[in-house]
């Protein structure tokens, strides 16, 4: 109870704080709406809000889906040899620390001007490769010295190996990256929708935007307020998901 509640009152006290300022000193709504005012915009406009948040869900688990099935093949690939690793690895970590709107105008023009839908899948798995990448080619490194030495015991063969010993030695470290990147899906999909985004591609980008240029903070507050709930069932399902697969692995 204590866990749940702490927040809650945490989150009661910061709202309440925010409603009294905002009243007393008289702060006009387009500067900051107050969170009565949040709360009834998304009341008035909750059908417009939960369709964006679903296209802006759906684009972040395609592009999960793509940035997974490409990472770990390539991590896969890259922890069979070593030279391919040195080569692979920088060119990785280039792609991570580049900032997403340096290359979104790029990947627009790629996709197809018509097509804003496929830029934005696109640049959400370029933010989501990584995690998964690094956590997978971790994991298939990390594999328990005296089980490898068991396994050159019974002269198993590199597939045996794969199979039985470097993939399940890699779940932990899959999973974490998976969790990771799903998160960085999501921000990477907004941010994919406010820079190479259109009206093709009403996400809560597209809504937050559009709020913005008319002045209705309180609506944009609103749209926040959905990203953030989102996020967190997001983030929650992938923990459920991570401690299920975790306590049926550990208990092989």
């Amino acid at each position: 109870m204590k866990r749940v509640l702490a927040p809650l009152i945490l989150v009661a006290v910061l709202l309440g704080g925010w409603e009294i300022a905002c009243r007393i000193l008289a702060v006009p709504s387009y500067l900051l709406p107050t969170p009565s005012a949040i709360w009834s915009a998304f009341l008035a406009s909750w059908p417009l809000l939960l369709g964006s948040a679903w296209a802006t869900l759906s684009t972040a688990l395609l592009a999960l889906v793509i940035a997974s099935l490409v990472a770990c093949a390539l991590a896969l690939a890259v922890s069979l040899n070593n030279l391919l690793e040195d080569a692979v690895r920088p060119i990785a970590v280039t792609l991570q620390v580049t900032p997403l709107v340096a290359i979104a105008p790029l990947v627009t023009i790629w996709a197809g001007i018509d097509h804003p839908e496929r830029a934005v899948i696109g640049l959400a798995a370029v933010v989501a490769f990584f995690p998964i990448f690094s956590g997978a080619l971790t994991g298939l490194k990390a594999v328990d010295p005296d089980l490898a030495r068991l396994f050159d015991l019974y002269g198993a063969s590199p597939l045996q190996r794969l199979i039985r010993l470097r993939l399940p030695s890699a779940v932990p470290a899959l999973l974490e990256g998976h969790k990771v990147a799903a998160g960085l899906a999501v921000i990477g999909a907004v941010v994919a929708e406010f820079v190479a985004g259109s009206g093709g591609a009403q996400g809560l980008a597209w809504r937050i935007l559009e709020a913005y240029n008319r002045l209705q903070t309180a609506k944009v507050f609103a749209a926040l307020l959905t990203l953030a709930v989102l996020g967190v069932i997001l983030h929650t399902a992938m923990e459920w998901l991570e401690r299920r697969l975790l306590d049926s692995w550990r208990g092989r």
